[in-house]
């Protein structure tokens, strides 16, 4: 029996759709979009194509559309293509590795997070000083689901003149998204996390900042990424961003109204309910993150192998230690490692709501009988 997927924060299926406007770039299409001769032009209308289909839906130039090869790539650009040597950057203890990582070398301030997961903007403001190069604050966590108010903590920075990035990874495809509105300079979008392929991202740059390229050589990308465009995925990208576009409010209300009922179940099935981790009101439509205490989050999902879900972000899976993002909350180690990550998406089923209820809770019980 194929288990019940829901793990889409880690990793979401290829929509059919988005399958079938990257093949004719793996075949018959094959030729370089920088060449000028015949083979080179369906290419090359192939990426003006995904461009603007990203760049529409959140809101950017097509112009101001970087390419990457993924998430860790653009966020890696914004940081380190931006920020001189010693500079400072102010960021928060939630951030997604790529982010952290990105930043190590550099003079790091980290913001304090309340016990709902969210950064106070005047926390920000207190930490702004004329050393400060750029602000980083993911839009979304990608374990609790917890919305960041990225648009007052981007006009605190604004305020002082400094350029603010966020990684919108969790919510490119499933919120609405508009640079414009968020007032930020830099923002990350990752493909495979609404139903396009793993390996490719793009990073929006707000038109007239400034950034070193990480990869050098030819010019494509307008010279910040060198290298010849891999245009299928490209164009994966391009129709997955199409597809939220048009279809994103329904699919909001459908995965909201799931996760809801998902928790009401686990509550009344689970002996003494389950605990939320995260904000109840701005979080993400898809993502529920409980607690079952009492019982340790690894071995409650080793022991249900009809379940894929997480104890938390992929990238930190098979690390024997609670949450860090969770601890950075407040919460006590306990809570932390009794958590359970559930993240939705387009393929779910009320059906597979309410059997993933039934599933932990039976494995919840057995595990807590002396």
């Amino acid at each position: 029996m194929t288990p019940v997927y829901l793990d889409h924060n880690a990793t979401t299926p290829v929509d059919p759709r988005v399958l079938e406007a990257a093949l004719p770039y793996l075949g018959e299409h094959f030729g370089n979009p920088s060449s000028t001769h015949a083979y080179g032009r369906r290419p090359r209308e192939a990426v003006a194509a995904g461009r603007a289909q990203v760049a529409a839906l959140i809101g950017a130039e097509p112009e101001e559309i970087v390419f990457t090869g993924g998430g860790s790539e653009a966020d890696t650009l914004a940081v380190r293509g931006l920020v001189p040597g010693g500079g400072q950057v102010v960021t928060q203890p939630t951030e997604h590795p790529a982010i952290l990582e990105a930043c190590r070398g550099y003079d790091v301030v980290s913001l304090p997070v309340d016990g709902l997961g969210r950064v106070a903007p005047s926390a920000l403001d207190a930490a702004l000083t004329d050393r400060t190069a750029l602000v980083s604050i993911a839009h979304a966590n990608s374990e609790t689901g917890t919305l960041q108010p990225i648009a007052d903590l981007a006009a605190a920075a604004r305020r002082r003149g400094v350029p603010f990035h966020t990684d919108a990874a969790q919510t490119v495809g499933k919120v609405p998204v508009d640079v414009r509105r968020l007032g930020v300079d830099l923002l990350t979008v990752v493909g495979h996390k609404f139903y396009a392929p793993k390996g490719v991202g793009a990073l929006y740059v707000r038109s007239g900042l400034r950034l070193r390229p990480l990869v050098v050589g030819g010019g494509q990308e307008g010279g910040l990424r060198a290298g010849t465009e891999n245009v299928a995925f490209i164009a994966a990208l391009g129709m997955a961003a199409e597809i939220a576009r048009t279809e994103l409010a329904a699919d909001m209300a459908r995965l909201a109204e799931l996760r809801d009922l998902l928790h009401r179940e686990l509550d009344a099935l689970v002996p003494g309910g389950v605990l939320l981790n995260g904000d109840p009101a701005h979080r993400l439509p898809g993502t529920l993150n409980v607690s079952f205490p009492g019982v340790r989050s690894r071995e409650l999902l080793a022991a249900i192998p009809e379940l894929a879900a997480s104890t938390g972000s992929a990238c930190h899976e098979g690390v024997d230690a609670p949450s860090a993002v969770l601890t950075a909350m407040g919460l006590p180690d306990e809570r932390a490692r009794s958590a359970v990550r559930l993240s939705l998406g387009r393929s779910t089923t009320e059906a597979d709501v309410r059997h993933a209820a039934r599933l932990l809770a039976t494995q919840v019980a057995a595990m807590r009988r002396p």
